[in-house]
């Protein structure tokens, strides 16, 4: 006696079976394959799988440790991944998702946003769409000077332990004592010995660098950090470009006009959403922290890559005031009304203002649901990766949202 297996164990009403059956997985084995190579190596996991743990890590907005936790304890994760039967154990470790993600890049997280954005039909064909940009934080601690000098005094350290150097002074004693006193800043009577303290930490680091470089061949594993630690020491306090992590040198700073967070550490990213329907047809993560205007064309192009089209009107904030015509596109912000003349045209132009400001709940959601609010990968390459991911996120879990109430809708009717 052979029990069913997973298809018809569980319930076709479900959002997640519905997303199973309505996504192209054929066309993510077409695309993805070309990353593989099967004449040599252990035989890979499914491409199906790894897909489908990316798409569920943003869609339930887990970790990389709890998305293969759950997977092995989730029929229906089970079943979205291609699996018969039920397995309970997980289906690999943590850090093939982050392999997965390396090898294919941005360009193959892309197919998958390009592949959220069919699921939802005609939906994601809008000729008019929305535009506005935001700030993807980085998992990063609140930079200070004072950070940056110790953690310089600690990796220093750790190189000369990993190379066998001999340092004049570790001041392994010196630094606890010295922040220790760093803590009575906001006290009047204290500030002054913290200030002194924040020197002579910065001065011991430079120490330490100034040592370890000499002490080390001049080709050696270690030129870039050691430029690095080097840069972090000479800014100063109104410098452009500083460095604000040392593991995340890329990072900036974006100032946004918030009243409750002035400043956020990460990278300006702008996202696209069609005026009515509200399916995301662009996520794009900006290297710069550049003009909003200056972010329209590259973000146009991305556009264009996932629907082999133009849009014919983009709506903004004042923020992208400037140039107007992209080509066929035309740019469309809050001060063009004072051009308008006739009231039907004036009052289409405020309707289509009030659409635009529809865009920041959804930056919310992006944030809140889907991991935007907060960016766990590495590099500039992960800032790519992780917004086109909450992206694609989003428009499935939207799909899944429309077909749900689309069964209450028959449910509700059937009462009557």
């Amino acid at each position: 006696f052979l029990l069913p297996g997973l298809a018809e164990q569980l319930q076709r009403q479900h959002p997640i079976y519905q997303l199973a059956l309505a996504t192209d997985w054929a066309y993510f084995d077409k695309e993805f394959s070309v990353y593989y190579r099967d004449d040599f190596g252990r035989p890979s996991l499914p491409i199906r799988l790894m897909v489908s743990l990316l798409i569920l890590k943003h869609l339930r907005n887990l970790s990389d440790e709890s998305v293969v936790e759950q997977w092995a304890e989730n029929c229906y994760y089970q079943f979205f991944s291609g699996q018969m039967v039920f397995t309970p154990k997980q289906p690999c470790v943590p850090t093939e998702l982050v392999n997965f993600r390396n090898r294919i890049g941005p360009q193959g997280v892309e197919k998958i946003l390009k592949e959220s954005i069919r699921i939802n039909g005609k939906d994601g064909e809008e000729e008019e769409i929305i535009v506005d940009t935001t700030v993807q934080e980085k998992n990063i601690t609140y930079p200070t000077d004072s950070k940056l000098h110790q953690k310089i005094i600690k990796k220093c350290l750790a190189i000369a332990e990993q190379e066998d150097m001999v340092l004049r002074q570790s001041y392994k004693r010196v630094v606890p004592k010295l922040r220790y006193k760093q803590r009575g800043r906001n006290h009047p009577k204290h500030a002054s010995k913290a200030r002194k303290a924040d020197a002579k930490i910065k001065t011991i680091a430079g120490r330490l660098v100034r040592e370890i470089d000499r002490k080390l061949p001049a080709a050696n594993p270690y030129v870039e950090e050691l430029d690095l630690f080097k840069r972090v020491l000479a800014q100063q306090k109104s410098d452009s470009n500083k460095i604000y992590s040392l593991h995340e040198p890329h990072v900036s700073c974006i100032s946004k006009g918030k009243e409750h967070k002035k400043y956020e550490f990460g990278n300006k990213v702008s996202i696209l959403k069609t005026k009515a329907s509200g399916v995301i047809v662009g996520a794009l993560s900006i290297e710069q922290n550049t003009y909003d205007g200056k972010t329209v064309e590259p973000t146009l192009e991305q556009y264009h890559r996932l629907l082999e089209k133009f849009p014919k009107k983009v709506f903004g904030d004042l923020g992208y005031r400037g140039r107007k015509n992209y080509g066929d596109t035309l740019l469309i912000t809050p001060d063009d009304g004072k051009k308008i003349n006739g009231t039907y045209q004036k009052r289409k132009h405020k309707k289509d203002m009030a659409k635009r400001s529809g865009i920041e709940p959804v930056i919310g959601h992006l944030k809140q649901d889907n991991r935007l609010g907060r960016n766990y990968l590495k590099g500039i390459k992960g800032d790519q990766i992780n917004v086109m991911l909450a992206a694609a996120a989003f428009n499935f879990r939207r799909f899944m949202r429309r077909k749900l109430n689309a069964l209450l809708d028959r449910f509700y009717y059937t009462l009557q």
